[in-house]
């Protein structure tokens, strides 16, 4: 049994809400969620009805999310990504709680050839990023207190994800081609969830990146999970012009880990939290099938 006081859960259905409110549940702490249609995170009034006296940690999981949506519909991204954080900031502040949010390697240019610093400047590279920098300068400005972590190329065993897309295909077809222009850090919202609860029982505020450990570009990262799925699928590197896309994406977007490791300790390799997620998958497949 953990000594957190009773938690929010917002978006407890999607892919890190799931991972949470596994780990809730295994820890044994008390928690609520909050999800639509009651639950509307650009609705003030609707928001003071979950973020009550009595919750002492909000972990907001709840983000508009596509990415290459924004691009024409950044109005709605930013309501959702930053006006409506700004409101769930402002009902903590005023319940006195503690605001767990997640941003994204997104909101800096892509153009670093060095693991982004926490402080390092903010400049979003398309409409999405934009509007998760923005949740993050609603955060500050309503200063409650708070603990953003960054994350990137978000994973688990549910849910739409790249992992569970390229082993699907790669069971499908004989090869594939994955950019190997844009390098980063994958994450598996397992391993996200678990290190943030770990950050919030050291008592750690302000930001901090959270991924897994080590670096790859997509290309690396499918070959390995194609491996797996069915090594006979040949993988093959190719550019971003291959896939164009509405959104420009980072051509290299690896997180420093460095403030967080010496807080919790060294996070374990993608290769190693992309094994486990790859074991599951394949035992949920064989269980199905």
């Amino acid at each position: 049994m953990s000594g957190l006081p009773t938690t929010l859960l917002i978006a407890p259905d999607g892919m890190l809400g799931t991972a949470w409110r596994k780990l809730l549940e295994a820890r044994g702490i008390p928690y609520r969620t909050a999800a639509l249609p009651e639950f509307d995170i650009t609705d003030p009034n609707a928001i003071a009805k979950f973020v009550t006296p009595e919750i002492g940690v909000v972990i907001n999981c709840c983000a508009y999310t596509k990415v290459d949506g924004a691009e024409e519909s950044e109005a709605v991204a930013t309501l959702v990504n930053g006006t409506g954080v700004g409101y769930l900031a402002e009902a903590c502040k005023q319940a006195e709680a503690l605001l767990v949010h997640y941003s994204t390697d997104y909101v800096f240019n892509g153009n670093g050839a060095e693991p982004y610093k926490v402080d390092a400047p903010i400049e979003p590279c398309n409409a999405y990023g934009r509007s998760k920098a923005e949740g993050e300068k609603e955060i500050r400005d309503h200063d409650c207190e708070y603990l953003i972590l960054r994350t990137s190329w978000l994973y688990a065993p549910w849910a739409n994800n790249f992992v569970r897309t390229i082993a699907k295909l790669a069971k499908e077809k004989e090869s594939l081609k994955v950019v190997n222009d844009q390098r980063g850090r994958p994450t598996s919202a397992e391993h996200l969830a678990a290190t943030s609860l770990k950050l919030i029982e050291e008592g750690a505020r302000g930001t901090l990146h959270v991924t897994d450990g080590g670096e790859c570009t997509w290309y690396d990262f499918a070959t390995v999970i194609a491996k797996h799925a069915n090594p006979a699928c040949k993988v093959e590197p190719c550019g971003s012009d291959h896939y164009p896309r509405p959104a420009v994406r980072p051509a290299y977007s690896v997180l420093d880990l460095g403030p967080t490791e010496a807080i919790v300790g060294k996070m374990p390799s993608w290769q190693d939290n992309l094994g486990l997620v790859l074991d599951r998958i394949s035992g949920f497949a064989r269980s199905t099938g």
